[in-house]
């Protein structure tokens, strides 16, 4: 398709009033500096194609995801792309012919253009300034790449992305608009020497545990920006400064945010509930407390999710029928929760009491009166990486 001429006309216009509503929001968390620079970067030059869901799923229940090209709809394309929203860019690690995509049913994104508030807020969060070199994890689309670089310059912006198909992608975008940092590919999770060391590193998709690389290679007193998030999809963001002797420090930052797993930590496959379920002791036993002070649709309940890992690290949860199913493949473990008139039955098997362990974090929680993640600190050291807090006990994520 050949663009309207007016595109970059229409692209400004639409770029500045995204721009101006997330000013809006009366939220401080995007930094005047990193405001100035979206203002500069074409956002629709790094999504040239993406799903967005249909509004109904289809007869089996599966999210309908419809590709937006300026092909196919060049007005819903262009108002998408400067739309805070989050933009599928690849469903099961497969890559789309956008010449010629199809409606997809189901399927998993396993690549996205974040949502640019938030790519401006972890910009800022990182508490970036002039002259300081950059590693981002996960190049994605380049967006946050030709942002980083339109701030600092592009020789100081590196960036990995384990994807092949993606930084070539991303490549041909960011070179196409001028910007030419160094780009790899590479699993986020070892860094990149080649160029170390860095001032900042910020990782576009979140980690089980903080990868002790990743402080290595960053100076003295430079910081690290990370996701943090388990198997249970609680989510977590930390931003630590490094010492001297290479230990780290930092706090958990506010907010209820979740990016895509690093691929080398995204959860395994667990088969069937009901094969773990089968092997559980017939006799239960009444639950302290309800699943839902994990499941709900709350802050609360993102952030206890968090917490509950450092208990059960490895454990996955699915809701069927009703009945909650803690799975964790590692041990063998397993635990069904089954409502009870207004009680939950608990059956637990193997050797991990995985909801007896979730319940002695929510007692810990509950008695120090439910603190917000931005009253916790993470040490990350050569004795494991601890989740400090005044009154509650030490939360291991050594095990992560």
């Amino acid at each position: 398709m050949t663009m309207p001429a007016d595109l970059d006309n229409d692209a400004a216009a639409l770029r500045g009033a995204m721009l101006k509503g997330i000013a809006g929001t009366g939220s401080q968390v995007v930094a005047p500096a990193w405001q100035v620079i979206a203002e500069r970067v074409p956002r629709h030059a790094f999504v040239p194609g993406f799903y967005l869901p249909a509004d109904e799923r289809d007869e089996r229940g599966l999210t309908v995801w419809e590709p937006v090209t300026a092909d196919i709809d060049y007005g819903r394309w262009l108002a998408s792309a400067y739309s805070d929203t989050t933009l599928i860019t690849q469903l099961d690690g497969e890559e789309a012919d956008w010449e010629n995509p199809v409606v997809r049913h189901g399927g998993a994104p396993t690549s996205s253009s974040t949502l640019p508030s938030l790519v401006l807020r972890m910009w800022s969060d990182a508490d970036i300034t002039e002259g300081h070199t950059v590693l981002e994890i996960g190049t994605g689309t380049g967006y946050s790449t030709a942002l980083a670089c339109e701030r600092l310059g592009s020789s100081h912006v590196t960036s990995v992305e384990v994807d092949p198909d993606r930084l070539e992608l991303a490549a041909g975008a960011l070179y196409g608009c001028g910007y030419t940092p160094t780009l790899a590919r590479a699993d986020g999770l070892y860094g990149y020497w080649p160029e170390a060391w860095f001032d900042r590193i910020v990782a576009a998709c979140s980690f089980r545990t903080v990868p002790s690389v990743l402080l290595r290679q960053t100076r003295p007193g430079g910081k690290v920006l990370l996701p943090l998030s388990g198997w249970l999809y609680g989510s977590a963001r930390v931003l630590l400064t490094v010492a001297e002797d290479g230990t780290a420090e930092g706090p958990l930052l506010p907010g209820t945010i979740s990016f895509m797993s690093a691929r080398t930590h995204a959860a395994p496959a667990y088969g069937n509930p009901a094969d773990w379920a089968a092997g559980l002791p017939e006799v239960p036993r009444s639950g302290r407390h309800a699943p839902e002070r994990l499941t709900a649709d709350t802050e609360e309940a993102f952030h206890l999710r968090f917490l509950a890992q450092s208990a059960v690290p490895n454990t996955q949860m699915v809701t069927i029928d009703g009945i909650l199913h803690l799975i964790d493949v590692v041990s063998g473990s397993a635990a069904t929760l089954t409502p009870d008139g207004g009680t939950w039955s608990v059956r637990e098997g193997g050797p991990l009491k995985l909801w007896a362990g979730i319940e002695q974090v929510i007692d810990a929680f509950d008695a120090a009166g439910r603190p917000g993640p931005e009253t916790y600190t993470l040490h990350v050291g050569s004795d494991g990486q601890r989740l400090l807090h005044s009154s509650m006990p030490q939360l291991s994520l050594a095990q992560w």
